[in-house]
């Protein structure tokens, strides 16, 4: 199974050249973000318990409420790509619910047309506990309101890299590749779990660090590279 084939799919590009200095004030110019995600987690949190109950109740996640927090979770994800989770562009993040084309930070999620009444109940706390102990490692963090739906705690391997990609960055202009890819597939570990956990999908997160800032394409099969021999 490829990275294509899951049905949370998180895309980074990173877009350089960046500037030196500007992540030291990044934490200032994100403020309003904050503001804004503060009050959409709150939404975001009411609107996935009444969900919660529609797929109790109906086994379907409404419409309207998937499209609005998958939005939620799309602007956290913009806003993180661009501070400290991943420093990987300077272009700010648009203030909208919609994805981007342009921005290189891209998440989507597909609608599931029917989800497991039963799964609902056990799902986001028994069968995602394997996976919060890895986020935790990420984040240094448990669930709770970050802008990837966690709460940090202390810091976690995430922010170490970053913190010594931007030191790199402050001498060199440049991003470690290494460690940039290396991030991305931590943070796209965490946002796989984030749309499972809240009940996005039954589909379950693999164990696996897709590094890079892409998801990974599908290998050719035997077939493909027998018809490329025609």
């Amino acid at each position: 199974m490829n990275g294509r084939d899951l049905p949370v799919r998180v895309d980074g590009r990173l877009d350089e050249p960046l500037s030196r200095w500007l992540w030291l004030v990044k934490w200032l110019l994100l403020i309003p973000h904050y503001i804004v995600l503060f009050f959409l987690g709150i939404a975001f949190t009411v609107l996935t318990v009444v969900a919660f109950f529609a797929i109790l109740i109906t086994g379907r996640y409404p419409r309207s409420i998937f499209d609005f927090n998958v939005g939620v979770l799309r602007w956290a994800w913009r806003v993180a790509f661009y501070g400290y989770s991943a420093l990987g562009t300077d272009r700010y993040p648009p203030f909208t619910l919609q994805d981007v084309p342009g921005y290189p930070a891209r998440l989507a999620i597909d609608y599931p047309e029917r989800l497991s009444r039963g799964l609902v109940l056990v799902k986001w706390w028994l069968l995602a506990i394997p996976h919060y102990l890895v986020v935790s490692l990420f984040l240094g963090a448990g669930p709770g309101g970050d802008d990837s739906g966690w709460a940090a705690n202390t810091p976690g391997l995430v922010g170490v890299l970053v913190f010594f990609a931007a030191v790199a960055l402050l001498f060199t202009a440049r991003f470690p590749q290494g460690i940039f890819g290396f991030v991305m597939g931590m943070n796209r570990w965490v946002l796989r779990v984030a749309g499972y956990a809240f009940l996005m999908t039954d589909r379950y997160p693999p164990f696996r660090l897709d590094m890079g800032g892409g998801e990974p394409t599908p290998e050719p099969g035997p077939s493909a590279m027998s018809g490329q021999g025609r």
